[in-house]
């Protein structure tokens, strides 16, 4: 398709309600992971219910499991599937292994589940094998991500579905003070290029961080306030930062290993893949502790806001977890760890609740009871448009890439169409935005188009025109 040029005459009373109605929303919601490990859990159809009328917008997972990939359809709630680290040797040296496990596992899926990435193994280079010391072969780790992020791109997939993998904090060497902080020797190697691989392919570097056992094993020397993400007086870092909570530094620590590792320069997102405090198994894990934890934790994520390091750089976070899972192995803090109970009930209060989610129909949310009756479609009423004042050069070659390469039907802003008037490229490029940014999930990232975009909760339909919403 060539390059778009809208006719140039003005509807004034049509565009100016559209510019009335483009009002700026920030809109952040929350990752959650989703274990498994018990045999009282709702049923996946059940979860992926309930989450859609709460703040959870994206959902990791331990496994591919074809019936939570499958209850997930058509739920606006994005996926993070892993591949378990006993699968990791095979598909590092086996390329069709990679293709029969992504075309089993996950491409039947797809575009109606929103598949965003793949955690290849889990902590996998600090897990160790049969409770002994020798660890997993870190360079399978390295060539398996090699492996599936080539096989996703010779099916198109890998702007859409990202490659990483999540690791515990015992991959740093030390981890304060955070400017200092550097990665463990023995994992130089593999960790330069999985770090460059991560970089080079626009993936996020997951880490699964806990001041919860930071805390509990040196509980006289760690200030409870600071493992709690309160604000705490403040612990000072030598080069002058200051942190009122453990997360912070520990998210830093991870910041400045990789630093250390020659990639300042380079653009890498750190995500926080799991952080969460138990309700019960020890002094520290209580419901009242683990309350105040996952509530400051769910601001946290919904704040924008990022570090002492980066502060303008959002962290994104996956609570963890879901449910308390009673077959799972370890101590008994490890069993409990959920905002829910295996019967849907919750552990304690936290607040999910999503104040621009529809309201529920058969099987749902109660932020009183948890999971309750009631449930339904996923729903804040949301659109992407335009903003007013965007760069007439950037809104064009918006517009020829959503009505070209990003698939949308843009007939309706052609001549004769019900959104052609008012003939203005403002609104144009509105229409093709919105459709783009329904297509792909309502995604905040899918409605940036360069900075250009904003996400707003009044429909800006108009006569005719209807700007279509998920």
């Amino acid at each position: 398709m060539g390059s778009y040029h809208p006719p140039l005459s003005i509807e004034p009373v049509v565009l100016l309600l559209l510019t009335l109605l483009m009002v700026p929303v920030s809109v952040t919601g929350v990752g959650i992971n989703y274990g498994t490990l018990g045999n009282n859990l709702p049923s996946p159809k059940k979860v992926a219910q309930l989450l859609q009328s709460t703040l959870i917008d994206k959902v990791k997972i331990y496994d591919s499991n074809p019936e939570i990939l499958q209850a997930f359809s058509n739920t606006a709630i994005d996926l993070i599937v892993s591949l378990e680290n006993s699968r990791v040797a095979n598909i590092s040296s086996d390329i069709s292994a990679v293709h029969s496990w992504l075309s089993t596992r996950i491409l039947p899926f797809l575009p109606a589940t929103s598949v965003v990435a793949i955690a290849v193994g889990n902590e996998y280079l600090t897990t160790t094998i049969d409770n002994n010391d020798d660890h997993l072969d870190p360079n399978a780790l390295f060539k398996a991500m090699q492996n599936l992020h080539s096989v996703l791109a010779s099916h198109g997939l890998d702007r859409k579905i990202k490659v990483t993998t999540p690791h515990s904090m015992a991959v740093l060497a030390s981890s304060f003070p955070p400017s200092s902080a550097t990665f463990a020797m023995n994992l130089v190697p593999v960790m330069t290029d999985i770090v460059t691989f991560l970089a080079d392919t626009g993936a996020p570097f997951m880490i699964n961080a806990y001041p919860y056992f930071a805390y509990r094993d040196n509980p006289t020397s760690v200030n409870l306030d600071y493992a709690l993400l309160g604000n705490a007086s403040g612990v000072h870092d030598p080069k002058g930062y200051v942190y009122s909570n453990m997360l912070d530094a520990q998210i830093d620590a991870v910041r400045s290993a990789i630093d250390a590792l020659g990639f300042g320069n380079r653009s890498l997102e750190i995500t926080v893949s799991e952080s969460g405090w138990p309700s019960k198994g020890d002094n520290a894990a209580t419901p009242q502790n683990a309350k105040i934890y996952n509530t400051r934790l769910i601001e946290r994520a919904q704040s924008n806001k990022g570090t002492p390091m980066k502060p303008k750089d959002r962290i994104e976070i996956f609570v963890f977890a879901l449910f308390n899972e009673n077959k799972k192995e370890g101590d008994e803090s490890e069993r409990n760890f959920g905002i829910f109970n295996g019967d849907g009930s919750k552990v304690y209060e936290v607040d999910l609740s999503c104040e621009f989610c529809s309201g529920t129909t058969s099987f749902g949310f109660s932020e009183k009871n948890g999971l309750s009756g009631g449930g339904g479609v996923r729903g804040p009423s949301v659109w992407c448009v335009a903003k007013p004042h965007a760069d007439d050069k950037v809104l064009q070659s918006v517009l020829d890439f959503c009505c070209g390469p990003g698939g949308v039907d843009c007939r309706e802003v052609y001549e004769g169409g019900n959104c052609f008037q008012p003939n203005k490229l403002l609104a144009h490029a509105s229409f093709a935005m919105n459709a783009y940014y329904q297509m792909h999930g309502r995604n905040y990232w899918n409605c940036d188009f360069k900075g250009t975009g904003l996400v707003t909760f009044s429909d800006p339909s108009y006569g005719e025109c209807r700007y279509p919403q998920q």
